[in-house]
């Protein structure tokens, strides 16, 4: 059970961090500023702050998603799942809140890269046996 739960939890950091590199290469609105990067964007700079906020997303997703879930579990039914994507989106904001290098400037970039999350969760999260 363990070995499934770190597997989970592996598998969620790799789809925080792919959803949050495809949405900054390919979604305009999606930056990456701050203090992290006063001059130029160097791509090693970059890579450590998809890193940093991937992993703060797939812990979100596996400790705080599942709490969420259940509660708003009667608008997850009167919506027919639909719900869930607005739990998604309040993930990613909550990441882009506390990471500081990380900006989302408007509605539209959030729920295009809560579409990305979706997308990629869909495709590479491990199926349940």
């Amino acid at each position: 059970y363990r070995i499934y739960m770190l597997s989970r939890l592996f598998w969620q950091i790799v789809i925080g961090f792919l959803t949050l590199f495809l949405a900054f290469k390919f979604i305009p609105g999606v930056n990456f500023t701050g203090p992290i990067f006063p001059i130029n964007l160097e791509w090693e700079h970059i890579f450590k702050t998809l890193l940093f906020a991937g992993v703060l997303l797939g812990i979100l997703n596996s400790f705080i998603k599942p709490i969420l879930n259940i509660i708003g579990l009667p608008l997850k039914i009167l919506t027919l799942n639909l719900f869930s994507f607005v739990i998604s989106a309040f993930l990613i904001w909550l990441v882009v809140f506390i990471s500081p290098e990380l900006t989302i400037e408007g509605l539209k970039p959030l729920l295009l890269t809560t579409l990305i999350l979706w997308g990629i969760t869909f495709v590479l999260s491990p199926k349940q046996k």
